[in-house]
């Protein structure tokens, strides 16, 4: 006699064909949902810290370009390790994007704030 074959997301006896997995839809549904869940967790965080420092970014910038300080990004939660793509110039600066919005460190602890022009890749 051989074991009843059980769900995997309820434990219940499953009845049908022989691949079945789950008992019903509502157990096949909530246990692809959780694993989808679990997988993009470290997605959904590191999306989230770029939708905040864009926010940031985008408050401080007050025309097509601006300055600010180190501090004041700090001070507003900008987190320096997390960004879109970076951009050199011909003369050898490098402007990191989060998003369309930049930012070019200066001297001083100082930081040029830009929005991205159409022709940057």
């Amino acid at each position: 006699m051989t074991t009843p074959r059980k769900c995997i997301e309820c434990d219940t006896p499953i009845r049908g064909r022989i691949d079945k997995k789950f008992c019903n839809d509502t157990c096949r549904s909530s246990y692809n949902n959780k694993s989808k869940r679990e997988a993009g967790f470290i997605e959904r965080k590191i999306n989230a810290i770029l939708r905040k420092n864009k926010r940031i970014l985008a408050k401080l910038i007050h025309r097509e370009k601006s300055k600010t300080t180190k501090e004041e990004l700090l001070f507003n939660g900008f987190n320096f390790y997390y960004f879109t793509n970076i951009y050199k110039t011909k003369q050898g600066k490098t402007y990191y994007f989060v998003y369309d919005f930049g930012y070019l460190k200066l001297e001083n602890n100082e930081y040029a704030l830009v929005k991205k022009k159409e022709y940057v890749k």
